[in-house]
C-alpha cells in the first residue's frame, strides 16, 4: 500500500494494492494491521455509505464534542473530496486540501478528527463510503458554509451546486471561530 502525506499534516492518501487479472480485480479496502504499520492507528466504530448525483456538494461537516476521524473512498463514480483544518492555533488553520477520489483510482483519504469534511460529485452519480472513529451524534453536528470566501474552496463543479437546505445555511469560519477546537500538536 502506498501512503502519501498531504501538505496538511495528518491528512493521508492511501492507495491500496490492486490485484488484476482477466476476471477483474481485488483489493483489501481495509486491513487494520497494514494501516497501523502505515501510521494510521485510529480505531473505527462506524461505516457509512451515501449516494449522490452530479454537482451535489455535501459538507462541510464536523462534530463538535464527538469529533470523528474518517477514512473515505468512492466505490461508484468520482468525487472531489475536501478537508479543512479547523483547529484554532494550527499552522494550517483554515487551509483546505482536496483530492479526486474515484472507483477507478481507488484512493482513500484519511481525515483526522477536528477537520471539516465535504465533497462534490464529478460523475453522473457517486457512491461514497467512509469509516468513522466515533459514532454519529445528530445534536453535535455542525459545519461550515461550503462557499465560505475565507476558505475559498475550488469545488471543481461542472454546473450549479446542489446543496441541502441544512448545508446552505451553515455558518462561515469567521462566525464560529470561537467555538472551534484548539490545536494540540502530537508529540
Amino acid at each position: 500500500m502506498q501512503v502519501t502525506q498531504t501538505p496538511i499534516p495528518g491528512l493521508l492518501i492511501f492507495e491500496p494494492q490492486t490485484f488484476t487479472d482477466s476476471r477483474g480485480w481485488f483489493l483489501e479496502s481495509y486491513n487494520e494491521e497494514k494501516y497501523i504499520r502505515s501510521g494510521l492507528t485510529a480505531k473505527f466504530v462506524q461505516d457509512n455509505h451515501s449516494y449522490s448525483i452530479k454537482n451535489v456538494v455535501r459538507g462541510l461537516h464536523f462534530q463538535h464534542h464527538h469529533p470523528q476521524g474518517k477514512l473515505v473512498r468512492v466505490v461508484v463514480g468520482e468525487v472531489f473530496d475536501v478537508a479543512v483544518d479547523i483547529r484554532t492555533g494550527s499552522p494550517t488553520f483554515g487551509k483546505w486540501f482536496g483530492v479526486m477520489l474515484s472507483a477507478e483510482n481507488k484512493k482513500q483519504l484519511y481525515i483526522p478528527p477536528n477537520f471539516a469534511h465535504g465533497f462534490s460529485v464529478m460523475s453522473e452519480d457517486a457512491e461514497f463510503m467512509y469509516k468513522c472513529t466515533d459514532f454519529y451524534h445528530p445534536g453535535d453536528e455542525i459545519g461550515l458554509r461550503w462557499n465560505d470566501p475565507e476558505i475559498d474552496i475550488d469545488w471543481h463543479l461542472q454546473g450549479k451546486a446542489i446543496i441541502s437546505d441544512k448545508d446552505a445555511v451553515l455558518p462561515t469560519l469567521a462566525q464560529i471561530r470561537d467555538k472551534l477546537p484548539l490545536y494540540s500538536p502530537t508529540p
